[in-house]
């Protein structure tokens, strides 16, 4: 199934440096070897703003909720998940 999610990252400001920068190198390990499974196929900025857009594709929902609640920046972030359906003009059946 595959899913459109946006994450909107909020950290406090008051954040440890060194608690911020372990979070962050951990979120990006955690997301690459997600990438490297073929789970998040999609990774997008937003410009201007910490926040992505992403394509998610994973089993079912719960798969997804698990893989999203193991980001280790969750707690600081707002997600907004769409699932997916094929458009029936698409062209391509393996996008």
């Amino acid at each position: 199934m595959l899913f459109h999610v946006r994450m909107d990252v909020h950290l406090p400001p008051d954040l440890d440096p060194a608690t911020r920068d372990d979070l962050i190198a951990r979120e990006k390990a955690y997301s690459q070897q997600l990438q490297r499974n073929g789970k998040w196929p999609q990774l997008w900025r937003i410009a201007g703003e910490y926040a992505n857009f992403s394509i998610l594709d994973t089993a079912d929902n719960e798969e997804l909720h698990r893989l999203l609640s193991g980001l280790p920046l969750f707690p600081y972030l707002d997600i907004t998940v769409t699932p997916l359906a094929t458009h029936p003009s698409k062209i391509a059946e393996d996008d």
